[in-house]
């Protein structure tokens, strides 16, 4: 088996590549930069430039599974230009790929899977979400997850399995949410952001990445959410960080107003509620290593729980 990985340097992407190069699996991967394309045993760079429909076919040379990951980040103000650009970077990634794959014998290519993000359900402080769920939450979050789903929709024209993972907070000390989350609990200045009420759907990077590879070794097809089993409101994900930390929470809630006052319209990202449930891909037969919040930030904060989501670092040298 060959996948071809698009997001490869982020931070999924390689706990990914790391889990597929361990399994022996080898792997194609995508990038915008020239200068950090490298080509290794079961490990080939290619270059791409979605914003202009560029891509080297030779990418998809004996590859029987496409991961896709691309995307700018949503943490940035919520701009007109920054908007256009947190769409157009999902869109036009996937549109490069698609047109690639019409030019291109992709008969061998049997599973197709890109990330999708839990956005997509409404802002709800008492449903508890399946991928059943229809209805879109009425914000720019939700438009980015709908409009980006249906180009991911399009790709069932090649008759391969088609499979969307609905990623929620993902839990690692290299990157992404927690160490934002961590950083003022350190410096004695965390504090709960409104009622707390909030539920924050989370999964550890390393089930994540299990959870995408998984996918395409069974040729899934469908929804499925990338969440742990147990989601917990902000409240609690805020007090077992400070617990795992061993720093106190002294201050008090910080109004929804303020944080508007700081972030515009990307503070929604703080006090948006999703409580999501993770049965569909367990039904599959996926067992998640981290089910709770209290270990999975234990194992990624803790020296004595092992060196979890620190087995990743060693992927870095890749990419230099």
């Amino acid at each position: 088996m060959k996948v071809l990985v698009t997001g490869a340097t982020g931070l999924v992407g390689k706990a990914i590549v790391k889990i597929l190069n361990e399994k022996g699996i080898a792997v194609n991967y995508l990038s915008t930069n020239k200068r950090k394309i490298v080509s290794k045993e079961n490990f080939k760079g290619f270059y791409w430039n979605p914003s202009k429909g560029e891509i080297d076919p030779s990418c998809f040379k004996e590859v029987s599974a496409v991961i896709n990951l691309a995307g700018s980040s949503i943490a940035k103000r919520w701009s007109v230009r920054n908007k256009k650009k947190i769409i157009g970077s999902r869109v036009d990634s996937l549109q490069t790929l698609y047109s690639a794959m019409q030019k291109i014998d992709a008969s061998a290519i049997d599973t197709f899977v890109s990330a999708s993000a839990i956005g997509i359900y409404p802002n709800s402080l008492s449903n508890f979400y399946s991928e059943e769920t229809t209805d879109v939450d009425k914000s720019f979050l939700g438009e980015v997850v709908e409009k980006w789903e249906e180009k991911m929709d399009a790709f069932q024209d090649f008759r391969c399995n088609v499979s969307k993972i609905r990623i929620g907070i993902v839990l690692s000390d290299l990157d992404g949410a927690l160490p934002k989350m961590a950083r003022p609990i350190r410096n004695f200045v965390g504090a709960i952001f409104g009622s707390g009420k909030q539920w924050q759907s989370w999964i550890h990077i390393d089930d994540l990445a299990q959870m995408f590879v998984f996918t395409i070794e069974n040729s899934l097809e469908g929804t499925f959410n990338g969440v742990a089993p147990n989601p917990v409101t902000h409240a609690k994900m805020t007090k077992e960080l400070a617990r795992v930390l061993e720093r106190p929470l002294i201050l008090p809630n910080i109004p929804k107003f303020v944080m508007q006052m700081l972030l515009g319209q990307m503070a929604y990202l703080l006090f948006a509620s999703q409580r999501v449930s993770s049965k569909s891909i367990e039904k599959k037969g996926f067992q998640f290593y981290y089910p709770n919040i209290g270990p999975a930030l234990e194992e990624i904060y803790l020296p004595k729980s092992g060196n979890g989501a620190s087995k990743i670092k060693s992927l870095d040298e890749k990419f230099v």
